[in-house]
């Protein structure tokens, strides 16, 4: 999808110009995820792959699977999720945690959750999939890792900030992006409002994870959503304007992600994405055949999907 046109050369906000409502479909092996960047109707917002809200319950969850050519950032909101790779990288992303990995030239991990997850039944987050320049498709593959205390966060007039990735009002995340991004989890008390600066050029989303709230220009034209909505911003503005208004003292979460678009062509193959079908055809050859980055994934199976019987 292309950038999208600006909402209006007047306004100084950013306009919501597009409305989805994340719809449940089961992926993995069993589990459940609402999809909204990445659906039919909205396959790509660059830099943006894929948004999915995800939900799973023991012995649900995504089992060993490749990725080339993008990175993922795995977000939870509630429970734990144990990962393992080809390259030996194991570790348990929980709740609060990120977990941000560049799967550049190769990997093939599982996700699933944990076995030490002190009876929790129901492990929640969020998944977002960011498109690589090509000049970083074919990096090595790296991780970085937040635990939920060290996560940057601050609180104003009524206003609470996780920096995921960027800054917010001088703090600042500790996450290096390859695609200029900023990630911001806000949570708004009855009667709250944000005015939160966004470069320019840059494409951006709201997903609402909780409560109802308003976003767009409080005195020409908003939108309100409630939770497991995707809003799309329009250009022509350099910030997002946002406010809790609801009468039932709820507070209003919400995620803003924007990223500086990447402009190159992109060509998909599912957990595959390059900038030509001539290089989708060679990442699929360099699977099956265990090379140029799928190396260690000949042999190597996840313990986790192994005691499930999945291979």
């Amino acid at each position: 999808m292309p950038i999208l046109e600006k909402s209006s050369a007047i306004y100084d906000k950013r306009l919501v110009v597009k409305k989805l409502f994340a719809r449940q479909q089961h992926e993995g092996f069993g589990a459940v995820v609402r999809r909204s960047i990445g659906r039919f109707e909205f396959r790509y917002f660059d830099p943006f792959l894929v948004l999915d809200e995800f939900s799973v319950s023991a012995p649900a969850g995504f089992p060993d699977h490749p990725h080339r050519g993008f990175e993922t950032v795995t977000y939870m909101l509630e429970g734990e999720i144990l990962h393992e790779d080809c390259e030996g990288h194991k570790g348990v992303i929980r709740e609060g945690g990120l977990q941000w990995m560049t799967a550049g030239k190769g990997i093939v991990h599982s996700e699933m959750p944990s076995s030490n997850s002190n009876g929790i039944t129901h492990n929640k987050g969020l998944q977002l999939w960011i498109n690589l320049s090509s000049k970083h498709k074919l990096v090595e593959p790296s991780y970085q890792e937040i635990e939920s205390k060290d996560i940057a966060e601050t609180e104003k007039d009524g206003v609470r900030v996780r920096v995921i990735a960027g800054e917010w009002n001088g703090v600042k995340s500790k996450i290096c992006t390859r695609t200029a991004t900023m990630y911001l989890d806000f949570t708004l008390s009855p009667g709250s409002r944000i005015s939160q600066p966004i470069p320019f050029h840059w494409n951006a989303f709201v997903y609402v994870l909780q409560g109802q709230g308003h976003f767009g220009d409080s005195k020409l034209q908003h939108s309100a959503a409630a939770e497991h909505h995707l809003l799309v911003l329009g250009l022509g503005g350099d910030r997002l304007e946002a406010w809790n208004g609801s009468d039932s003292g709820l507070p209003l979460r919400f995620i803003l992600v924007a990223g500086e678009p990447i402009g190159e062509p992109m060509v998909q193959f599912g957990p595959f994405v390059m900038n030509t079908q001539e290089e989708i055809d060679e990442t699929i050859d360099d699977f099956e055949n265990f090379r140029n980055g799928f190396e260690k994934a000949r042999h190597w199976k996840s313990q986790a999907a192994s005691a499930l019987g999945l291979f």
